[in-house]
């Protein structure tokens, strides 16, 4: 995977500097002539650059976002561990990784990174900005960031502010990483069986009750131990420590809770909402417990160009990685 990278401090939203940073990106398919067949997306907390490899059945040959039809670029978020400036990076003042030390990044920072890499790769329209959940966070600050580069967005179980119920799901998350001993290790397995916690309270919130009981239930009413849920959510930590750390989460759940359109703009949701005039695609899922329909119906309401569909999934907030083909039926009629 390409990576891009700017020597140029880089000033965080807090006032903190990073002394340069690094950028891995992906791109699929070919950058027309007249530059204007670009679909950008923006993935959510442990997903990766290359949606083609995350969102399987929207993105990729034969699909409806097509590297026949468009140019797909899509960059790891900064703080993240695939490849772009995180904490595992090596800090420049002290030759080791930051580790705990990373600073703490906002939803803004990491769209001022995509704004370096666009400029980058000469990039001067978005014909489509795309993004679920907290991928959606970062179509939304763009937009208000740069609203003459972006044509037209898609939004999917995602919101403009960062819930309570969000904070409060990301806060369990990172006191289950901090009750690991190993947390502040200096070492890339620190906060390892903390990780495993964490994902498994996300778990909960990623599905819902029902798709537990149907997926997760023991058929022998004789059973009193070693039940189907507690192994799915021991795999599902097992798999996440795999291939992330402890760090990173802690710091992009961190980045979720800042997420607020308003900070900065006049503090009026509504109004910051109404100032977005960008034909807007947004889609709800109904069994959505982590970002409910009812965030996606506010910025419907408020926002001028856009128009809202709720799917029916029993997958929960994970709907918007598994119903692509009720997303794909649903999207191509937009564009």
């Amino acid at each position: 995977m390409p990576i891009y990278q700017d020597n140029n401090p880089f000033v965080l939203e807090n006032g903190k500097t990073i002394p340069g940073i690094e950028i891995a990106y992906h791109t699929i398919g070919t950058l027309n002539e007249s530059k204007s067949n670009v679909v950008w997306i923006c993935h959510a907390l442990t997903a990766n650059a290359d949606a083609s490899d995350w969102w399987k059945g929207l993105v990729g040959a034969g699909c409806l976002i097509d590297p026949e039809k468009y140019f797909i670029v899509g960059a790891n978020i900064i703080g993240s561990c695939y490849g772009s400036t995180g904490p595992l990076s090596i800090d420049p003042n002290t030759n080791k990784p930051y580790y705990s030390s990373f600073p703490t990044v906002t939803i803004r920072d990491i769209v001022s990174a995509h704004i370096l890499l666009r400029k980058h790769l000469g990039i001067h329209t978005i014909q489509l900005l795309m993004g679920g959940s907290m991928g959606g966070y970062q179509v939304l600050e763009w937009a208000l960031m740069e609203p003459s580069i972006i044509q037209k967005m898609f939004l999917i179980a995602t919101s403009p502010s960062e819930s309570a119920w969000g904070v409060a799901v990301h806060t369990a998350q990172r006191m289950a990483i901090e009750a690991d001993q190993t947390w502040k290790d200096m070492q890339p397995n620190a906060g390892a069986n903390g990780l495993k916690a964490a994902r498994a309270i996300g778990m909960l919130t990623y599905r819902n009750y029902t798709t537990f009981q149907e997926k997760q239930t023991d058929p022998d009413p004789e059973k009193i131990d070693n039940f189907k849920a507690s192994s799915y959510l021991y795999y599902q930590g097992d798999k996440l420590v795999k291939r992330f750390n402890a760090f990173s989460y802690w710091l992009l759940t961190k980045a979720m809770d800042s997420h607020h359109l308003a900070r900065g703009r006049g503090g009026d949701l509504i109004e910051v909402l109404k100032s977005i005039q960008q034909p807007t695609f947004i889609i709800g899922i109904n069994s959505d417990i982590l970002c409910p329909l009812d965030e996606q119906q506010f910025m419907a309401d408020h926002m001028p160009n856009a128009e809202l569909y709720a799917i029916d999934s029993t997958y929960g907030h994970d709907g918007f990685i598994i119903e692509t083909k009720q997303i794909t039926e649903l999207l191509m009629q937009f564009l």
